[in-house]
């Protein structure tokens, strides 16, 4: 059985927005504002709805954090959330645009503002390996603070699983989907899991049109290394999924390495392959369909001055800016220049 918040889009947007609301309402400390302003700042009606009570607890939160900064105490919450709202108090929440979005080419481009603050984790530093013992010292998803940050658990697809809202949303309906969380796997895919995404992309693809799982191997920005993949639920298709491209049977050669698998199989046997290799690779499970671009690790080539990492979405044909500058002036030339540099040498994937 599917479960209730993936039953239907509706199901889906109602579990965002119910369960956001009741963060904000039942005293959200830093990290769950910072969660709740995060996604309302890239989803319009969610802005709306939320715009209140956004504002009363940013008001009680800010008056909190001044009186604990000003008696030398660190206000409550976790470090990270605390670094990005004691900004938010220099700026003021109105001083917060929303995410803007607009075509470049084949290629898709936005403004989000608020994910500028995110800190940057595993994904600001390349990893000693593909394959990294999970750090129970680290940031993972067991953290006491990220209970709250779950919108779902409960059987799905035969194994238990967890969804958390995503705390810098980029893709609609964005959501972290963890198998497994108590166990504590580190961000390194298996057989057993990835035969479970493909199961589970086509069992969602009768309820949630548009379904789709993005993963980050570790030296593919990866930012927890604790296996996790990002749900997300789209009206239109990512660039990478546009049928001119060749992997697609298309004409157009796409400017990094990508493969497209139908097969499951056959898509694991690869995925074994670039791991035994120790090869970094992003990945996008559609239903019926994997998208595999193997790519060179992160921190191994330069990366252009308006690009902040290429992860899954990057990789896919989206770029995330910081700046309006570089959002205006951004053109389809320099994010195919920016995809072709993650391409492998010949002979190396």
């Amino acid at each position: 059985m599917i479960p209730a918040p993936l039953t239907s889009l509706e199901s889906l947007r109602d579990a965002f927005t119910i369960g956001l609301g009741r963060l904000l309402a039942e005293g959200a400390g830093i990290g769950a504002f910072v969660l709740a302003l995060a996604n309302a700042s890239y989803d319009p009606a969610l802005r709306t709805d939320l715009d209140r009570p956004l504002r009363r607890r940013f008001q009680a939160l800010a008056r909190d954090c001044a009186e604990a900064l000003a008696a030398g105490h660190q206000p409550a919450g976790p470090t990270d959330d605390v670094a990005v709202f004691t900004r938010l108090m220099e700026s003021g929440l109105d001083a917060l645009a929303p995410c803007r979005r607009r075509a470049v080419g084949p290629w898709e481009a936005q403004l989000n503002p608020l994910r500028a603050l995110r800190p940057a984790r595993a994904a600001g530093r390349p990893p000693a390996g593909l394959h990294v013992p999970f750090d129970p010292a680290g940031f993972h998803f067991n953290r006491p603070f990220l209970r709250q940050e779950a919108f779902w658990a409960g059987r799905l697809g035969g194994i238990d699983a967890e969804l958390l809202y995503n705390k810098f949303p980029f893709v609609d309906r964005h959501a972290i989907l963890v198998p497994e969380r108590e166990r504590c796997q580190p961000q390194y895919l298996t057989e057993r899991h990835h035969c479970w995404a493909w199961a589970l992309m086509e069992r969602l693809a009768e309820t949630l049109p548009g379904v789709g799982l993005g993963y980050n191997s570790l030296g593919a920005y990866a930012s927890v290394n604790h296996l996790h993949f990002q749900l997300f639920v789209r009206t239109q298709p990512l660039p990478v999924a546009l049928p001119d491209w060749r992997h697609n049977g298309g004409p157009d050669p796409y400017p990094a390495d990508c493969e497209r698998h139908t097969d499951s199989r056959i898509a694991w046997q690869r995925l074994a392959e670039l791991q035994a290799s120790e090869g970094s690779f992003n990945l996008i499970y559609r239903p019926g369909q994997l998208y595999c671009l193997p790519r060179r690790r992160q921190g191994d080539y330069p990366l252009p001055a308006w690009c902040v990492g290429q992860a899954w979405y990057e990789l896919a044909g989206g770029v995330i800016v910081f700046n309006a500058e570089d959002f205006e002036a951004l053109d389809a030339a320099q994010i195919a220049s920016a995809l072709a540099q993650t391409r492998l040498a010949p002979g190396s994937g």
